[in-house]
């Protein structure tokens, strides 16, 4: 990993549908994509949380298999698995801190009206940053993901903010199992979580789970 810290790419923004900010959700978009990608869902999501903005920013690091995507860390290399995933996720966790801490500052808020939500490696973003910072964020929404140095967390200062997991049961890119995973960790260490499993969908975001992302943001940061 290089020495210096990583610093992220800005990526789009957009104000309270209202005109008046009293929330923020970021988008944390997955390995090889860009803030850009994720932001789509800013649209549907401003219909019902009209007093919240929004930002999706871009990782730190071009994706090392190309393309023009972003990754929060690469997944190549030694020893590969978990190891490089904690890793990366540690090298890249004040990055993502620092954006999260301007922008709030942006609409004067604390992290107490923030909402993460993360797809992929984004997920893991979301939640390995957004439980241990303080106060704790409003939710955490996690897409196609999982749980980064879960044995860690229940050692190591965090908040408990009501976090939605939801996964497809034919993902080819992370396993459903991987939110089974992350639901036991997250209870371990006395966060409540709730999970939906999408039967037949791969590493997407469906209806269905943007339908049930909206209605837990809603009751967590209000319309």
């Amino acid at each position: 990993m290089p020495d210096d810290p990583p610093r992220l790419i800005d990526g789009p923004r957009c104000a309270a549908a209202s005109g008046k900010t009293t929330s923020l959700v970021v988008f944390v978009h997955g390995f090889g994509a860009n803030g850009p990608d994720l932001f789509s869902l800013a649209e549907p999501l401003s219909g019902v949380l009209r007093e919240s903005a929004f930002a999706a920013p871009n990782a730190p690091e071009a994706c090392e298999l190309g393309g023009g995507g972003f990754q929060w860390f690469g997944l190549i290399g030694p020893g590969g698995g978990m190891e490089v995933r904690e890793a990366g996720a540690d090298h890249a966790a004040p990055a993502l801190a620092r954006f999260l801490e301007s922008e709030l500052a942006r609409y004067g808020l604390d992290s107490s009206r923030l909402a993460l939500v993360g797809f992929s490696q984004g997920t893991m973003m979301s939640l390995h940053v957004g439980l241990r910072l303080s106060p704790a964020p409003a939710a955490i929404v996690g897409f196609s993901g999982m749980l980064v140095a879960a044995e860690r967390l229940a050692a190591e200062p965090h908040g408990a903010p009501p976090v939605l997991l939801v996964h497809g049961t034919a993902d080819p890119m992370l396993p459903f199992a991987a939110m089974a995973d992350a639901e036991a960790g997250l209870r371990a260490a006395g966060i409540p979580v709730e999970t939906l499993a999408r039967p037949g969908l791969g590493h997407s975001i469906d209806e269905a789970g943007l339908t049930a992302a909206a209605r837990f943001l809603v009751r967590h940061l209000g319309s």
